[in-house]
């Protein structure tokens, strides 16, 4: 799926797209008069609700975006699935009727979204697919760099571990069998752990639901035993939470949690790579991401063509449609190390936020207070 390899960086702060020269190109070259007025309206179409950054990063950001980059005259029409396909093919179908200029879709089944990717097509409505990669006519799609998101976790994975060997055994917990970009994920995760450790066992989870991911893991303890665990792959940071609460209902200790990986640096995921209960999550910039978004579905309603290509000059395939235009951000590893430089740095946690009563040894040790 993905054309073009992006390196890791330590530090977001270089990651803006102001900083990559996205923004000053595409302002350059979408100088033209628009076709359309700033009086537009952006759907956005969220999967779900389990995962908090949906409602408290990406969808404010990208209303934001749009109203400054409208003056204040563009609107944002928001939704959110709560994992329902059923509910998102009527939310798709409400906004056709509404007559939206253009849809910001992150498709809770990227594959039964694809009709009414195609109804929309048709309406005159473009479709953006964001964060997953829905299958049918999109007219672009941002996200980060999935594959490498999972080859962050793999790589940090066994880092953990340390001199890793086919003896060491590890349970993957994957993403929802839905979500293209689970299976890209586990597709990196596996380049990295592939021939140098054993998966002892691996998992999907439906929904990325964490209940289903603590029941995983613990079906996983059953047949492998507790302290035969050297590590464990979690997809995300929630279902990091559920396998954590497996562990300890099977007699671990904090102490001797194996090493655990995350995904979407959520608070509480913070908090736990501070307390050592998690290891590590990925760290994946949404201002950059949803910023784009916002940017490139302003552009694509407002005829500003230019501009939109300056802003996806990747390009990716889905499994319906070749040389897709895209923007793929990159990600960076978290870890204890790289708190104040990521997510405190980029202004998504305060440090008020991160180091309440309850982690206030753990902030000071790791040099946050």
């Amino acid at each position: 799926m993905r054309r073009i390899a992006i390196a890791v960086v330590a530090s977001t702060m270089s990651l803006s797209l102001a900083g990559c020269g996205l923004l000053g190109a595409s302002e350059n070259a979408g100088s033209a008069t628009p076709t359309r007025s700033n009086d537009i309206t952006v759907g956005v179409l969220m999967p779900e609700t389990t995962n908090t950054r949906y409602v408290n990063f990406d969808y404010p950001i990208i209303k934001k975006k749009v109203a400054e980059l409208t003056q204040n005259k563009g609107k944002t029409e928001y939704r959110n699935a709560a994992g329902s396909t059923k509910t998102q093919n009527s939310q798709v179908q409400r906004m056709i009727d509404e007559k939206i200029d253009i849809i910001l879709l992150d498709a809770v089944d990227a594959k039964a979204i694809a009709p009414m990717v195609k109804k929309a097509k048709e309406a005159g409505i473009p479709v953006i697919a964001y964060d997953r990669l829905a299958q049918g006519p999109i007219d672009a799609y941002v996200s980060f760099d999935n594959e490498l998101v999972g080859e962050v976790q793999g790589r940090t994975l066994a880092e953990a571990i340390g001199n890793v060997s086919l003896a060491d055994k590890i349970v993957m917990v994957n993403g929802s069998p839905t979500d293209p970009n689970a299976g890209q994920f586990k597709e990196g995760a596996l380049s990295e752990l592939n021939g140098r450790v054993t998966i002892a066992k691996s998992y999907d989870t439906i929904n990325w639901n964490p209940d289903i991911a603590q029941a995983s893991m613990t079906k996983a303890i059953d047949a492998i035993g507790k302290s035969n665990i050297a590590g464990v792959y979690s997809a995300n940071d929630a279902m990091a939470a559920g396998i954590i609460k497996a562990l300890e209902a099977a007699g671990v200790s904090d102490s001797d949690l194996p090493p655990i990986t995350g995904q979407d640096a959520e608070l509480p995921a913070v908090q736990r790579i501070l307390s050592g209960e998690q290891y590590m999550s990925v760290y994946k910039p949404y201002p950059d991401m949803a910023e784009a978004a916002a940017e490139a579905a302003v552009a694509k309603v407002q005829g500003r063509d230019l501009q939109f290509e300056a802003l996806t000059r990747d390009k990716v395939d889905s499994p319906t449609n070749k040389d897709i235009p895209a923007k793929l951000v990159t990600v960076v590893a978290l870890t204890k190390l790289n708190i104040k430089q990521t997510v405190v740095a980029d202004g998504i946690y305060k440090i008020a936020d991160i180091c309440t009563t309850k982690y206030k040894a753990d902030c000071q040790a790791a040099g946050l207070l």
